[in-house]
């Protein structure tokens, strides 16, 4: 597993997700593609509080102190208790964009560890520093697809009657 990939990977997805998220109509912001589905906003809030509280703080613990017990996070519960929906989606952005920046600085600046160092998680078992890094990277993966069909849903519903299927099959 190479981690200087992975690690380049995630700090090439940040222009990605800004160019995603950045290009999102005010009326998109909002816009939920399902009844339980999240909008825009959720997603970039969640992007986030993922970046902050999940991947690098669980990988710091996992490879600096893996004796000690991850802080317990909460994705589905954060948008009421951390008023998702209040957010400004500009600022939230930006946030994002500059979590993601100190987390690259942060990864770059690791030096010597040991990746395969193991944390023994109660439900899911060992897991080490570099399953922690690659589901990171899955984790931006997973949600650009989102944004991507979302975008999808959102250019179908504004198209009313008009046939997508020239362009083809999603």
């Amino acid at each position: 597993m190479d981690i200087d990939f992975m690690i380049n990977r995630l700090d090439g997805n940040k222009d990605v997700f800004e160019h995603l998220l950045k290009n999102v109509s005010k009326d998109q912001i909002y816009w939920r593609p399902g009844e339980k589905k999240w909008c825009y906003l959720e997603v970039v809030c969640h992007l986030v509080d993922e970046e902050r509280e999940d991947f690098k703080q669980r990988l710091s613990f996992t490879l600096l102190s893996p004796e000690e017990t991850w802080p317990p996070i909460d994705p589905e519960g954060w948008i009421k208790k951390r008023k998702y929906m209040k957010q400004n989606y500009d600022e939230v952005i930006q946030q994002f964009l500059a979590e993601r920046s100190h987390s690259i600085d942060w990864l770059h600046s690791l030096d010597k560890v040991n990746w395969d160092t193991e944390y023994h998680h109660s439900i899911i078992g060992k897991f080490t520093g570099k399953q922690i890094l690659a589901n990171w990277l899955a984790h931006d993966l997973l949600h650009m697809r989102q944004i991507n069909r979302m975008n999808y849903q959102f250019l179908r519903e504004m198209a009313g009657n008009i046939n997508l299927e020239y362009a083809g099959v999603w």
